[in-house]
């Protein structure tokens, strides 16, 4: 028994160790590894070595291990088997590749360690190349590891920087949000506004200080001379408005798409690409520093100040849209500049009788040695003297002696005439502006008076008429409101007589709860009627067309003396609001029930029936609401028939359901007819058409047309249609 198992036991270790290895790799190459237990790998490959041996093992081999010093053999040959298997599989395995591991990493570490396992399972004590090729392929294993740690480092540290950028973008788009809204709320000057309007009014101080004062200090040397501290402060201040306008402009608004643009960025640009911020930009060089070389009187020097003559003009233009005075306004305006250019006129003179020299001749001014000449105010009225007589082409002063002098009045009476033209021109029609709305009322009453005096009116109703127009008149009541406000848009409108009339209108009982759409309907349609003392508004039985709306005055209603009061109205109170809602069974239906007179001059104000009955077309839950609030009216003051209201539908109604069926039957009448014409005609066209083809195959047999025929006969068709 010991001779066999030893046999079927030991020998087998050299195809151990090469199974192992071989299939391994095998399996490693093909990517299919399998998991097996180690006791299953043992059992198969000392079976495997069992079956080898049997049939290798000669005669004396097998004896060798029977007989004396069996065991020492035996032990020896274990040890040398052993050794051997072991540089074999050493030998034969194969080093793990990085880059295998990356891509089946968990089945290559499976391999090496079941091989590990199977050896330390056997107990084969390896030798010193063994062990230190084991601790080769561990440390291997670890550089491996610690590649695969730092690759996933690396891939977070990767990730975490995305996630940075990320976030750095997220914070971007924060702070660009945020700038956005520094940007938005930066201070803008709306130019239509009551601040920019204020700020007109101190920028255009300085402007006309310098436009007046700079002239006439550089023309009169002792205006200069005399307050020069005063000149000084007053100049540099303007200096200070100047510099703070130039970045008001930077803060002003402007409108683009109908809104106003606050980016800073367009503010600045639409500033800088104009001519007016050149002109800015001029009018604060500091020309004055030449003072320090040619002394302080000299403030011609700072002449470049009046460039800056635009918003002067701007505070003008802003002031006659915004005063209720617009005609005195403009004729103020237009003295102004006749003086400024006057001024300007008599500064030259002066200006140019010193460079000629004072005394001369008899046109420049006299010699200002003379004590009566030598003051300043003389010097300056003279001057002006001067430039109004020649300006306004009156002529009534000395004549010219030098050529320079006969140029300058030449220039002088040019300018006086277009200033005469001017005046004439601008007051003539600012004048004829003003008296427009009398003329145009003077025209009508004149136009009445001599209607009446042709058709032979009497005295006493002549003079109701005259003082009908006074009252009208001294009241301002001549106004007609459809014609001024004819050239606003529709929303304006509205709002207009939303704010005159909606408050009077929502007096009405029946109106207070309506719709604020039909409200709105309804203001648009009142119009204002103004009444004489004695006249009647309405009288019983007449038919009710209108309801009236006392806006002032007092009216009466009287019995049919006329003299007899039972109630006076005054202003709130309305009449007339059943009438015009045609109730079904209202005993007075659509007559008026009572006579009312007016007891003064009265302003009430008149809805038709027709323009309720159109607003409310549109809104026929109203017009249910309206038609029941006037039934229980009626109910209340028992003016209703319930009988006739439960009966059928009023005739009236039908009548006009009738009109309105007989004018839609005329339209569809006329559209048939059209339609009928355009059918004969059509028919028409068909039959001759048949009958060109019946002709054409008579022509060429039974046979059929060709396509180029067909077409050919087409335009001779056309031309015969």
């Amino acid at each position: 028994m010991a001779k066999i198992n030893t046999q079927h036991s030991y020998p087998g270790m050299h195809r151990l160790s090469v199974r192992t290895t071989d299939d391994d790799v095998a399996r490693i190459e093909n990517g299919c590894i399998r998991t097996h237990s180690l006791c299953e790998d043992v059992s198969s490959e000392l079976q495997r070595v069992v079956s080898v041996g049997g049939r290798h093992a000669s005669e004396s081999q097998t004896s060798s291990f029977t007989g004396r010093g069996a065991m020492a053999r035996l032990s020896r040959f274990v040890v040398s088997v052993r050794s051997w298997a072991t540089r074999h599989t050493h030998h034969e395995d194969q080093r793990p590749d990085s880059f295998l591991e990356r891509i089946r990493g968990p089945e290559l570490i499976e391999v090496s360690t079941r091989q590990s396992n199977i050896r330390s399972f056997l107990g084969i004590r390896e030798q010193p190349g063994g062990v230190n090729s084991k601790k080769e392929e561990k440390k291997e294993v670890k550089e491996e590891k610690k590649e695969e740690k730092k690759e996933e480092k690396k891939e977070e540290k990767k990730e975490e920087k995305k996630e940075e950028k990320k976030e750095e973008k997220k914070d971007d788009k924060k702070d660009d949000k945020k700038k956005e809204e520094k940007k938005k709320e930066i201070f803008v000057i709306d130019p239509s506004s009551n601040i920019y309007y204020n700020w007109l009014t101190i920028i255009a101080a300085p402007v006309f200080y310098n436009w007046c004062m700079l002239v006439c200090r550089a023309c009169f040397d002792e205006l200069q001379e005399d307050h020069i501290k005063l000149w000084l402060f007053l100049d540099y201040g303007s200096d200070i408005i100047y510099i703070f306008d130039t970045f008001v402009r930077f803060r002003t608004g402007f409108l683009e798409q109908g809104l106003l643009v606050q980016d800073e960025k367009k503010l600045r640009d639409h500033y800088t690409k104009t001519l007016q911020f050149k002109l800015d930009v001029l009018s604060v060089v500091p020309t004055d520093v030449a003072y320090l070389k040619f002394g302080l009187n000299y403030p011609e020097l700072r002449f470049n100040r009046l460039l800056r003559i635009s918003r002067l003009f701007e505070f003008f233009d802003r002031t006659e849209t915004r005063t209720n005075y617009p005609n005195m306004f403009r004729i103020g305006n237009l003295v102004l500049y006749i003086l400024i250019i006057i001024h300007w006129n008599a500064c030259i003179y002066f200006a140019i009788s010193k460079l000629i020299g004072f005394g001369t001749d008899s046109w420049v001014y006299p010699n200002v040695s003379i004590p009566e000449y030598g003051r300043l105010s003389r010097k300056y009225i003279y001057s002006l003297y001067w430039s109004t007589l020649t300006l306004t082409t009156i002529g009534e002063t000395p004549p010219p002696v030098k050529d320079e002098e006969y140029l300058f009045v030449v220039i002088d009476f040019l300018v006086g005439v277009l200033i005469f033209a001017t005046i004439v021109g601008n007051v003539g029609s600012m004048i004829s502006n003003m008296n427009a709305s009398r003329a145009e009322f003077q025209a009508k009453v004149d136009s009445i008076k001599q209607y009446m005096h042709f058709r032979k009116v009497t005295k006493d109703l002549e003079a109701r008429v005259i003082k009908w127009f006074d009252y009208l008149w001294t009241n301002k009541k001549t106004v007609d409101e459809k014609e001024v406000l004819k050239n606003l848009p529709d929303k304006l409108k509205a709002e207009i007589a939303i704010n005159v009339h909606l408050d009077t209108l929502k007096k009405v009982r029946i109106f207070q709860d309506c719709e604020a759409g039909l409200l709105i309907e309804l203001v648009l349609k009142l119009k204002p009627t103004v009444f004489s003392p004695g006249d009647y508004i309405c009288k019983k039985g007449d038919i009710g067309r209108e309801m009236y709306i006392i806006k002032e005055g007092k009216l009466a209603v009287v019995a049919d003396d006329g003299i007899t009061q039972f109630v006076v109205l005054s202003d709130g109170s309305y009449f007339g609001e059943i009438s015009i809602l045609n109730i079904k069974g209202s005993k007075s239906g659509n007559r008026r029930t009572a006579n009312i007179r007016s007891i003064g001059y009265s302003d009430l104000f008149c809805l038709s029936k027709d323009d309720l009955m159109e607003a409310l077309t549109e809104y026929p839950e109203a017009k249910k609401a309206l038609e029941e609030k006037g039934r229980q009216i009626l109910m209340k003051d028992n003016l209703i028939d319930e009988e006739a209201a439960k009966a059928g539908a009023d005739p009236k109604d039908l009548e006009e359901k009738v009109e309105k069926l007989e004018t839609a039957l005329d339209t569809l009448q006329t559209r048939f007819a059209r339609l009928l014409a355009e059918y004969t005609s059509s028919q028409q066209k068909v039959k001759q058409r048949l009958a060109r083809v019946e002709t054409r195959v008579k022509k060429y047999g039974s046979g059929t047309l060709s396509v180029g025929e067909a077409e050919g006969e087409k335009p001779e068709e056309e031309k015969k249609q």
